[in-house]
C-alpha cells in the first residue's frame, strides 16, 4: 500500500526559493494529480477531491508571500490539501458502501429501494492519474494498490485524522514527525494513531490477493467471458464466472448480496435487460477492471445504465461493484449514447 519513490521527495532538504503569486501555480501545476489521488483517498468522491485540489491551489496563491522554502513544494502542497480534507469531513462525513452499512440481503428477489441520501463512495477513473510519460511524477506516485476501492472504502471508516496518518505514513511515506507537525500532535500520537489505523483495516479484511493485477491470459480471457455473458443476459454464464462467496453490491442500493446463488436470483429477478440488449464497453477504474454497460432503448440507441468495477481472485470475480448515474458516465468519458449498429464486445 506504499507509492514507492514520493518519501524522499517528501522529505529531502527543500531547495525551492521563495515563491511569487506570478510562478507559484506554473511551478505547483506538476503535482495536480498526485494531490487529486490524495483527496480522493481522504474523501471517497472525485467529485470533492477536484473541488479540494481547486482550494489547495486557491490557498497556495493567496499564502505564496509566506512560502519560504523551509520544506519543499509538494510538502507544502500537501499539508494544504490534507487540512482541507480535514475541514471538509467534518461537514460531509464518510462514504461508504453498501457491504459497510449491514448484512447482505437475504432476499434477492425483493425489489431493492434506492437510498439517495446516504453520501456514496464513488470510483474514480484511472485515466485522471494517467501521465503523458512513464516517468511523470503522478505515473510514479499514484500506485494502482493505493486507489483500490477496497482501501478506499476501509478508510472511510477510519476517524478523519487517523485516515490521514495512514495516508501520510503509508503511502506517502512522511517521517512521524512530519506528520505531528501537520496535524499539530505529537510524535506520539501519530504512531499510536497509525496503530489503530492499521487494526482497522485488518479488520477489514484488505488482502493483498484483492491488490492483485489482471495481467495474466486467463483474467483477460475472465473479463471477455463477464463481457459477453452480460451482453446476453446470460444468468448461468454469469453466475459461473463468480467465486462461491463472492459479493455484489451496487449504491445507491443499500442492499448487497453475497454468494453465487444470491446474485443469480438477483440478476434472474431484477436485471431490466434482456438477452442481446446489453453493450459492454471496457474501463479501468480504482487501478482495476471495469466495465459501462449500456441497455438497448425500443427504436433507439443504447444508454447508460450501470458502471462495474471488479475485483478479480485469481480466474474468478470476487466482488463486483455497480455503480448507477449518467454523471458517472460522462466523468469517465464514455459515451451518453451509443448506435445500434455499433461493433460488440
Amino acid at each position: 500500500m506504499t507509492d514507492g519513490t514520493l518519501g524522499d521527495s517528501l522529505t529531502a532538504p527543500a531547495a525551492d526559493a521563495p515563491l511569487g503569486r506570478d510562478d507559484l501555480l506554473d511551478r505547483a501545476q506538476p503535482y495536480r494529480r498526485e494531490l487529486l489521488a490524495h483527496c480522493y483517498r481522504m474523501m471517497g468522491s472525485v467529485h470533492d477531491a477536484e473541488d479540494l485540489v481547486q482550494d489547495t491551489y486557491l490557498r497556495a496563491w493567496r499564502a505564496a508571500d509566506r512560502f519560504e522554502g523551509r520544506s519543499s513544494l509538494r510538502t507544502w502542497l500537501y499539508r494544504i490539501a490534507t487540512n482541507a480534507c480535514l475541514t471538509a469531513i467534518e461537514s460531509r462525513g464518510r462514504r461508504p458502501l453498501p457491504s459497510g452499512l449491514g448484512a447482505p440481503s437475504d432476499d434477492p428477489e425483493r425489489p431493492v429501494v434506492e437510498a439517495p441520501d446516504v453520501p456514496w463512495l464513488e470510483p474514480v477513473p484511472d485515466a485522471m492519474f494517467r501521465g503523458e510519460q512513464p516517468s511523470d511524477p503522478a505515473s510514479v506516485v499514484v500506485s494502482r494498490s493505493s486507489m483500490r476501492l477496497a482501501l478506499v472504502a476501509a478508510l472511510q471508516h477510519l476517524p478523519p485524522r487517523q485516515r490521514a496518518v495512514l495516508l501520510l505514513r503509508e503511502v506517502l511515506k512522511w517521517r512521524a514527525a512530519e506528520v505531528a507537525e501537520l496535524l499539530e500532535t505529537t510524535t506520539a500520537s501519530v504512531n499510536s494513531a497509525l496503530q489503530r489505523a492499521r487494526a482497522q483495516l485488518q479488520s477489514a479484511e484488505l488482502t493483498e490477493d484483492e491488490l492483485s493485477e489482471p495481467t495474466d491470459p486467463a483474467q483477460r480471457e475472465l473479463l471477455d467471458r463477464y463481457a459477453k455473458a452480460f451482453e446476453n443476459s446470460d444468468v448461468t454464464a454469469i453466475v459461473q464466472l463468480f467465486k462461491e462467496d463472492s459479493v455484489w453490491e451496487m449504491p445507491p442500493f443499500p442492499e448487497w448480496f453475497r454468494g453465487r446463488d444470491a446474485i443469480a436470483r438477483l440478476i434472474g429477478a431484477q436485471c431490466p435487460i434482456g438477452p442481446g440488449e446489453g453493450l459492454m464497453l471496457p474501463t479501468a477504474a480504482n487501478g482495476q477492471p471495469a466495465f459501462a454497460l449500456y441497455s438497448r432503448h425500443e427504436g433507439g440507441d443504447y444508454l447508460p445504465f450501470q458502471l462495474h468495477v471488479l475485483t478479480l481472485d485469481g480466474e474468478h470475480v470476487q466482488r463486483v461493484t455497480a455503480f448507477f448515474g449518467d454523471d458517472l458516465f460522462r466523468k469517465f468519458g464514455l459515451p451518453e449514447s451509443v448506435p445500434l449498429d455499433a461493433p460488440r464486445h
